[in-house]
């Protein structure tokens, strides 16, 4: 028999029984739409990361005020920051470091003519333009002339653009920042999200001098952004801030830091991790339902053995040998699985398309996923359907015809 009669006869066996065919596939669909699914969200989740991450930039330090223990506590109690724009000018210094910018945020009501809204808006310098890949679409990004001068000129992100100043042009409009007017000069394109998760459609830039927000003490900020020159020197770049502003603050010995320094890169490492790992655990609940789905093969193909006795008995009669019987039984077991898997990676593709369509997240079925599917389908109706049809092959032609 060849290759093409030996499907030909899978098709028309599992065609004669189409419910219990049809039953014996649900474990594997179930089980290959799981794996399928769950690899693909651990590469959304890894994607997403990383894009959220070159939202904010490539080999970035944030620098906050407080211990790595009470840092949350003295920012809920508003104990003075203890970082200042000083201290960005003088991380501005060192040599590992690209960059260093100073931010202060606040929560202020917007006001556009008649329309108001509350936003957080960000004093910073125009290094930050740079550090956090910041595009302006539209007008210019802010100067140090701004800065020095403490312009009320504002940046805004796309979204407010739209909604503000639709079908218009906002450059030279007016917006009021806790009812002191500003003039927008520019706005930046993209999509991500900040620091503070607010969107960068939604996002509102003023220089650091000009931002409405009283400090408890002068010059202070609420946080400092760095950015080391390349990945190779991110762990340099962290312990010369940390002995820099250790040194400006006057730390010595073992008392605590009143900073901290976060590297970014170990938030996407554990992303990476947690993605990774999501997907190994749901990846086991779908290898749970494939095994499932194997022994309910096998018991299905144990059954249709001993309903084909005398089939079986008829065709070594006519000169078939036990190795054809195997192979018949056996690819009945694959075909069934791939069919299952083909079926399970339909299902998985429109899941994805679902999640998709609500525009939150977003999940991609590629080629590598659709070959372990098949991969998996294969090996599982060779593993299960095996013994079946090994015990089929070695039936003896004339107890099998005396069957009835």
């Amino acid at each position: 028999m060849n290759l093409s009669q030996i499907l030909m006869e899978s098709f028309r066996s599992l065609a004669a029984n189409r419910l219990r065919t049809g039953l014996t596939m649900l474990g594997i669909i179930i089980g290959i739409a799981s794996v399928v699914l769950m690899l693909s969200v651990g590469d959304a989740v890894r994607t997403f990361i990383d894009k959220e991450l070159a939202v904010l930039g490539s080999n970035q330090l944030i620098v906050q005020p407080g211990t790595p223990t009470d840092g949350g506590a003295r920012r809920r109690t508003n104990e003075a920051p203890t970082l200042t724009q000083a201290d960005a000018v003088a991380l501005n210094t060192l040599p590992s470091l690209r960059g260093a910018a100073p931010t202060i945020q606040g929560f202020f009501q917007i006001l556009y003519g008649d329309d108001n809204s509350s936003s957080v808006v960000l004093g910073v310098t125009p290094t930050m333009f740079n550090l956090r890949n910041w595009k302006v679409e539209q007008g210019v990004p802010l100067s140090e002339e701004d800065v020095r001068s403490a312009n009320r000129v504002i940046v805004i992100g796309s979204k407010i653009a739209a909604d503000y100043y639709y079908l218009r042009d906002p450059l030279g409009q007016v917006l009021r920042v806790d009812g002191r007017p500003f003039t927008v000069i520019g706005v930046m394109g993209g999509s991500g999200r900040t620091l503070d998760g607010t969107d960068l459609g939604e996002l509102l830039v003023v220089p650091i001098t000009a931002i409405p927000v009283r400090m408890a003490r002068p010059g202070t900020v609420h946080y400092i952004t760095a950015q080391a020159v390349n990945d190779g020197l991110m762990a340099d770049a962290q312990a010369d801030v940390t002995e820099l502003l250790r040194d400006r603050h006057r730390i010595t010995g073992d008392k605590k830091d009143d900073f901290q320094v976060t590297n970014l890169a170990s938030i996407a490492q554990t992303g990476e991790a947690i993605g990774a790992g999501l997907s190994i655990g749901l990846g086991v609940v779908g290898a749970i339902s494939l095994i499932v789905g194997g022994i309910g093969i096998m018991n299905i193909m144990l059954v249709s053995v001993s309903e084909r006795v005398r089939e079986i008995g008829i065709r070594m009669a006519i000169g078939a040998k036990p190795q054809h019987v195997l192979i018949q039984f056996l690819s009945e077991a694959v075909v069934t699985c791939i069919v299952g898997g083909l079926i399970g990676v339909a299902i998985a593709a429109l899941g994805a398309w679902g999640v998709n369509s609500t525009g939150k997240f977003e999940m991609a079925l590629g080629v590598s996923h659709i070959l372990t599917a098949v991969l998996f389908s294969t090996a599982v109706g060779l593993f299960f359907g095996y013994y079946p049809a090994r015990r089929a092959s070695r039936l003896l032609p004339i107890e099998c015809l005396r069957q009835d």
